[in-house]
C-alpha cells in the first residue's frame, strides 16, 4: 500500500529531517526577529543610516526602525528564504535524481506507479513540507510578536508572508524535480539549482544597482518579497506566478521523466 502511494511513504521517510529543517528556519528566523527592539535604534540605527543609498535599496535597510522594515531586511529578507530555498533545492534532488543513482528508482518503477505519477506525488510530499515549515515559522514569529515589539505587523502580515516562504521553496523544488528527471544526476542537478538560485537573489538584490532593474522580474525572490507582504499583506498576483512557475516546471519534469530512457 505504501508503495502506491508515493506521498505517504515519501513523507514518512523524511518526517525527522522535515522536522529539523522547520524548527532550525524557525529558530533563525525567531532569533533575529526577536533582535529588533535592540538594532531599530541607537548607535545601530545611526550606522545603517550612513550606509549607502544603494546598499540600503539592495537588502531593505532603509526602514529598519520599523518592525515590518526590519523583518524584510534579514529574517525574512535573507535567512529565511535561504534556508526554504535550500530545503527545496536538496528535497528535489533526492526526489528522482537521488532515487535513481541510489538504484530505488528501479524498484520504484516495479510497482503499479506511473512516472507522471511519481514525480507528482514525490512533489506533493515537498509542497507538503514546505508548508510545514512556513506554518511553523508562522507560528513562532506569533509566539514572540509582543516580547519582541513586533505587534505592528499584523496577523495577516505574517501570514501572507509565511505562504511566500512555502511558494519560494516549492518553485526550487520544482526546479530541482524537473532537472532531476530530465538528467538523473544528483550533483548536476543540485549545482545547476544552486546556482539558479544564487544568481536570481543576486538580479533581485543587486539588479538596479547594476544598472538592469528588469532582472529583477526573473527572480522567484522578486515575488516573495517585492510586494512587502509583512505591510501590505498577500499579493495574489506575485502568489499565482510563483505558483504558475512551479506549475509549469512541475510539467516540463513529468513530460521528460515520461519520454527518457531510464535503461541508458
Amino acid at each position: 500500500m505504501l508503495l502506491r502511494n508515493v506521498f505517504t511513504k515519501t513523507v514518512w521517510d523524511q518526517r525527522r529531517a522535515l522536522i529539523v529543517w522547520a524548527i532550525a528556519t524557525a529558530a533563525v528566523g525567531a532569533l533575529y526577529a526577536s533582535f529588533y527592539p535592540q538594532l531599530a535604534g541607537g548607535a545601530m540605527a545611526n550606522l545603517m543610516a550612513n550606509f549607502p543609498q544603494g546598499l540600503k535599496d539592495a537588502f531593505h535597510l532603509d526602514d529598519l526602525t520599523s518592525a515590518a522594515g526590519y523583518l524584510q531586511s534579514t529574517p525574512f529578507g535573507l535567512l529565511v528564504p535561504m534556508v526554504i530555498m535550500f530545503y527545496g533545492i536538496t528535497t528535489g534532488t533526492r526526489a528522482i535524481a537521488g532515487d535513481e543513482e541510489s538504484g530505488h528508482l528501479d524498484v520504484l518503477l516495479t510497482h503499479p506507479v506511473s512516472r507522471p505519477r511519481l514525480v507528482l506525488q514525490r512533489f506533493a510530499a515537498l509542497f507538503a513540507g514546505a508548508l510545514l515549515i512556513s506554518l511553523v515559522v508562522f507560528l513562532a514569529m506569533l509566539a514572540i510578536r509582543s516580547s519582541a515589539q513586533l505587534d505592528t505587523v499584523t496577523v495577516a502580515g505574517f501570514a501572507a508572508q509565511c505562504v511566500n516562504v512555502a511558494l519560494l521553496g516549492t518553485v526550487f523544488g520544482a526546479l530541482a524535480i524537473a532537472l532531476g528527471a530530465a538528467i538523473g544526476r544528483r550533483v548536476i542537478v543540485l549545482t545547476i539549482t544552486a546556482a539558479v538560485g544564487v544568481l536570481t537573489y543576486a538580479a533581485n538584490t543587486f539588479g538596479a544597482q547594476l544598472g538592469a532593474p528588469w532582472t529583477r522580474t526573473l527572480s522567484p525572490f522578486y515575488y516573495y518579497i517585492g510586494s512587502e507582504p509583512l505591510k501590505g499583506g498577500s499579493s495574489w498576483a506575485d502568489a499565482t506566478i510563483l505558483g504558475a512557475a512551479t506549475v509549469v516546471l512541475l510539467a516540463a519534469g513529468a513530460w521528460a521523466f515520461t519520454n527518457r530512457d531510464l535503461t541508458s
